[in-house]
């Protein structure tokens, strides 16, 4: 190296070395302006150069008094210029490191020992540098710092892993093995099966040390306490849970967690957090404490270990997985029921779709299937023999399905069924005459079934190794009301549809609104069997009964759709993770509901346009377009809607459209139908909807200058 050059990178070492003091001792007194932070956000691209090059350096320098070495000028000028180079390039990632320490989310003891190891490696190397050619450097000091040098790189990059990546990430597979699966008796929801998901998937970025938005997810306070976006959990609404929205996000997207190029949430995993959220996210309750059938609970079973795994051993084989995944829909749901188990748990949903078939089609895995749950599905006497089919059968959820227990015998043949529900169904009274014959039932849920007291106990005297659950005990303490069940299944309609609403409490005070008001107990509508809907509107209903607290309100949203396409064709692709079933999506008359990430939603950040075709020419007065609106993960109403129509596609005219105006930041989440109102010239055979969305979002929004997502589920012309 030329002695002009070699002299600028001395100076230049000095000057780094002196800035990088002058940093630490202004401390939390340093403002790092916007314009240098993304000189900061280099630090981790830059890192591993200076890393490769000091450990070279070391090994050089480890070597570089041996006989053979020593004589070798080249072996030592290149030796020199390496130090030279390392220093250099450590003191400029060490700078940048110190910028990007003084961005929020970065605290803690692992940031401190991060920063302070990686400081001294530039000291450590630019005193090598200086001091290597003096007498007293013989071959024992030549050692020992090559051995420091290596050491505080190695120090140094654990704790930087850390700060990246969570806590022992670098020793954590030699530390331990895999976490060890905690048997279902003994487990709690949040301890066993929610804070593993944390720890695997999101405390690298949300713990002490690393703070990414202000949110940390490592204990109970915490958790609760949420970011500086707001609460990231909501117990008891996952719709208003930053942390189900982020987790729903496109992967390209910055807020998605996990962040791209890490470890993504399997569904399960995105399923158990929902459900935990949903039931108030308990960080106290037993798995045990949830009912066999809760859906918490059933999603929960993939990370725990059976209770009676230790004891009972299943002989029979697993099922194909690709069989598995082809059973798998919207409306049936099968899961493993453990890590390794051959065993498989169903869940049947949506009592609609329900047909006796979704049993028959399970066939291919019934020696596999040891829990089927048919909860509040229209079950016949006729169909409890397709379930005795299910040989290894553990638990039978029937609870509210529509069997008079006049078959109820087929199932004696369920050689291992151990729990069956009956609740809330209509049993004659002879119907368990037969428990006798079930060689392994040890408990049966009988409450709300029709049955009196007095046939309850003759059963219970004649089956003494049964448990009979009965239900609710009245002990003297108000309780909170079940919230009201709408039981229409189709909430899109061409004619008006009587409203049928429920509770599974008997005695029970049904009050609703439909303005949009929460119901109370005295001025609020009392349902009463024979309310007619016909036009366009939001059901919201409370339970009331003396001597209990009132429950939860519900919502409910009843569309007319007088004038149903008869196709529909998108002009624009949407988003590929939110395509649902294309254009069908907007005239099948489901509704998605507030989960945008159902697979009953079409999303998208540009323009969102589709035409509906008619075969006979139509007048319609109003276009509904049903959108979905959460702030937090970017879901905004269209900007605008335009409406044109035509006889065909080819001659079209624009004929109405909506502006919804300006959102706030603190608008609630909500599912909502925007009316279009139309002018028409003459009857058309064709409509062409286009939904803008906001191409810039205001500077009050995380993704401020990014375009907002459009979601629609449903068309309605009337």
């Amino acid at each position: 190296m030329k002695s002009r050059h070699k002299a600028f990178a001395d100076n230049t070492l000095f000057a780094l070395n002196i800035f990088i003091i002058v940093l630490l001792l202004a401390g939390d007194h340093l403002a790092i302006p916007r314009w240098l932070q993304p000189v900061g956000r280099v630090h981790p691209l830059i890192l591993h150069f200076p890393i490769v090059i000091l450990v070279l350096a070391a090994l050089m320098e480890f070597f570089r008094f041996k006989q053979s070495f020593a004589a070798e000028k080249f072996y030592r000028d290149f030796t020199t210029l390496l130090w030279l180079t390392g220093a250099l390039l450590s003191a400029l990632t060490a700078i940048m490191g110190l910028f990007l320490s003084r961005e929020p989310g970065y605290e803690g003891v692992d940031i401190e020992w991060h920063r302070w190891f990686g400081v001294s490696i530039v000291f450590v190397a630019s005193l090598i540098y200086i001091f290597r050619n003096d007498s007293w450097y013989d071959t024992a000091m030549a050692k020992k710092a090559s051995v420091v040098m290596v050491l505080f790189l190695l120090v140094g990059g654990h704790f930087g892993a850390d700060v990246t990546h969570g806590d022992n990430f670098i020793l954590a597979p030699v530390m331990k093995g895999g976490r060890d699966l905690v048997p279902v008796d003994q487990a709690l929801v949040y301890r066993d099966v929610i804070q593993p998901i944390f720890d695997s998937k999101c405390i690298g970025c949300h713990n002490e040390s690393k703070l990414k938005g202000g949110l940390m997810l490592t204990d109970e306070k915490s958790i609760l306490k949420g970011g500086k976006d707001g609460k990231a959990i909501v117990p008891g609404l996952p719709q208003m849970s930053l942390l189900l929205q982020r987790i729903h996000l496109p992967e390209e997207e910055k807020k998605h967690m996990a962040p791209a190029g890490k470890p993504q949430l399997t569904a399960t995993e995105m399923a158990v957090l929902y459900h935990w959220i949903k039931e108030n996210a308990d960080f106290k309750k037993k798995v045990t404490d949830l009912p066999v059938s809760d859906s918490l609970r059933m999603a929960a079973m993939p990370f725990l270990k059976p209770a009676e795994a230790s004891e009972e051993q299943f002989d029979f084989a697993a099922a194909d997985e690709k069989t598995i995944k082809k059973l798998n829909n919207n409306y049936r749901g099968i899961y493993q029921l453990s890590e390794g188990s051959p065993a498989l748990a169903v869940d049947i949903y949506n009592k609609s779709k329900y047909n006796p078939k979704v049993l028959e089609e399970l066939s291919p895995i019934k020696k596999q299937v040891v829990s089927l749950n048919l909860n509040k599905m229209p079950v016949k006497d006729a169909e409890l023999k397709t379930i005795a089919g299910f040989e290894n059968l553990r638990t039978l959820n029937l609870n509210f399905s529509e069997i008079t227990g006049a078959t109820l015998k087929d199932l004696a043949s369920l050689k291992y069924l151990r729990t069956l529900s009956l609740a809330g169904t209509k049993l004659t009274p002879n119907a368990l005459g037969n428990l006798g014959s079930f060689k392994s039932l040890k408990e049966i849920s009988v409450w709300d079934t029709g049955l009196k007291p007095d046939e309850l106990a003759s059963l219970e005297k004649a089956n003494k190794g049964i448990t009979f659950i009965e239900g609710f005990k009245d002990d003297g303490k108000a309780m909170k009301l079940i919230p009201p069940q709408v039981k229409n299944t189709d909430f899109v309609f061409r004619k008006p549809v009587t409203l049928v609403i429920t509770n599974p409490i008997k005695g029970v005070d049904i009050r609703y609104t439909t303005d949009g008001t929460e119901p109370d107990s005295i001025k609020s509508a009392l349902y009463k069997p024979g309310i007619v809907i016909s036009d366009n509107t939001t059901i919201k209903a409370k339970a009331y009964k003396a001597g209990w607290f009132g429950s939860d309100v519900v919502n409910y949203s009843f569309f007319k759709n007088t004038l149903w396409p008869d196709s529909a064709r998108l002009l624009k692709p949407v988003n590929e993770r939110y395509q649902a079933d294309g254009a069908k999506t907007l005239i099948d008359g489901e509704l998605g509901g507030m989960n945008f990430g159902n697979n009953k939603w079409l999303g998208t950040q540009q323009d969102m346009e589709f035409l509906l075709f008619f075969k006979n020419p139509i007048k319609p007065a109003v276009l509904t377009l049903n959108c979905l609106k959460i702030i937090g993960s970017q879901i905004f109403l269209p900007n605008e809607i335009q409406v044109w129509g035509g006889v065909d596609e080819q001659h079209l005219k624009l004929i109405g459209g909506l502006k919804p105006g300006m959102q706030k930041k603190d608008d609630p989440n909500v599912v909502l139908g925007l009316n279009c109102k139309l002018k028409l010239a003459g009857p058309i055979n064709c409509i062409k909807v286009i939904a803008k969305p906001i191409y810039k979002l205001p500077d009050w929004h995380p993704a401020k200058g990014k375009p907002s997502w459009v979601f629609v589920d449903e068309a309605l012309v009337n």
